[in-house]
């Protein structure tokens, strides 16, 4: 039986202290461990995330073994938010395992339903457990952000005609690519004329014409100019984790296992409309420290995003009809989002902005030059470079 949620004068809004935080993280490994212990890989993310988005350091170095109905009992004075968020990241823990043991699904199935806890992503994790990846692929959809997706959920993205599903193109729209063509023309330093830098590096295309992205993924590139993200795999991995966490609306954590499902695992092939797989880049570097340090800070910067002219502590940042915001200078609107700069530690870690070296792919530093040779224009980079190997 789940731990019943608390009522209104017993529940616990305050965060987490130094005991209890230990206690949720010794907890989040219980239920995700790999069944021979802990990987290298989920210690790190774990402790990571859990220090950076409690401000506690969490050391899960000999964690003891807690049974659902323990750790259940451990939150009962938690909301279901709460409660929520901490099953995602047991998900997200066992999404990193490559196999994923049906006995880990299993597991982390048993957590959440302890803690009464309905999360969609543990079904999308006992399918890649059962090897039905395809079905998972489905589970995205029919439980994640896009679930309820209309036709006509069009308005902040600007296009002329109704999108099926949420991850259509848009590729026969003049009107809305001469929108984003015309960010070309706002003054330097406005967040509209950051987005047009950014595709023109790229030689991204716009979106409206062929070979562009989805409208709806399109939405994402002006948070890595927002966020200073650049636009290299692992810059994704952060982005979408600042995403997730902005948004109150629990489906959005499927955004984040499903860019690590896509460049970790490899258990999704495509999806988004756009994106392929290319796995290991979440455990790539210093054994995964560093874009476990990258990923913690951005689920952090995401937490703590408010936005000042509305009162909303949940920012939905893909349905944002950012052409409103255009010409404002970018640093207004990290202001009007409260949106905090990242981390030193995750600079150290290799966080790149869109601007600097690692900040780019080789692949989009080549298509940019093409780009612009077919235009009959100079190259410019605005900066980026692509990181020397090491």
């Amino acid at each position: 039986m789940p731990v019943p949620l608390p009522g209104p004068d017993e529940v616990l809004l305050t965060r987490p202290s130094a005991e209890e935080a230990q206690a949720v993280a010794v907890g989040l490994a219980a239920a995700a461990a790999h069944p021979d212990g802990l990987t290298d890989l989920q210690r790190i993310l774990l402790e990571a995330v859990t220090t950076a988005l409690t401000d506690h350091p969490i050391d899960l170095a000999g964690a003891g073994p807690v049974t659902p109905d323990e750790f259940a009992g451990l939150l009962r004075r938690r909301s279901l938010e709460f409660r929520t968020r901490v099953v995602q990241l047991m998900v997200l823990g066992a999404l990193v395992l490559r196999p994923l043991p049906a006995e880990v699904a299993a597991r982390v199935e048993a957590f959440a339903a302890a803690l009464g806890v309905d999360e969609g992503m543990v079904a999308v994790a006992r399918r890649f457990a059962a090897g039905s990846l395809g079905l998972a692929a489905v589970d995205f959809q029919r439980n994640g952000y896009t679930r309820d997706w209309a036709p006509g959920d069009r308005h902040e993205l600007h296009t002329s005609q109704a999108l099926a599903q949420a991850w259509d193109l848009a590729v026969h729209d003049p009107t809305l690519a001469a929108q984003w063509a015309a960010l070309e023309d706002l003054p330097a330093g406005t967040l509209g004329r950051g987005v047009w830098q950014l595709y023109a590096a790229r030689g991204f295309v716009f979106p409206g014409l062929p070979g562009s992205a989805p409208p709806l993924l399109a939405q994402h590139d002006w948070v890595h100019v927002l966020a200073d993200y650049g636009t290299t795999v692992e810059a994704e991995l952060e982005v979408f984790s600042l995403i997730a966490r902005a948004n109150d609306d629990m489906r959005a954590f499927s955004l984040m296992a499903m860019v690590v499902s896509l460049f970790e695992t490899g258990y999704l092939r495509r999806a988004a409309g756009l994106f392929q797989y290319d796995p290991g880049h979440l455990s790539g570097g210093s054994a995964g420290r560093d874009m476990a340090v990258r990923v913690a800070d951005a689920m952090t910067r995401g937490a703590w995003c408010h936005d000042n002219e509305t009162g909303a502590d949940s920012i939905d940042f893909l349905r944002i009809d950012w052409f409103a915001l255009a010409d404002r200078p970018v640093d207004e609107v990290r202001d009007l989002f409260s949106l905090r700069p990242r981390s030193a530690g995750a600079v150290t870690a290799g966080s790149a902005t869109p601007w600097e070296p690692g900040g780019i792919s080789p692949f989009q530093l080549s298509s940019g030059r093409e780009a612009a040779a077919r235009a009959g224009r100079p190259y410019d980079s605005f900066g980026a470079e692509v990181t020397p190997p090491v």
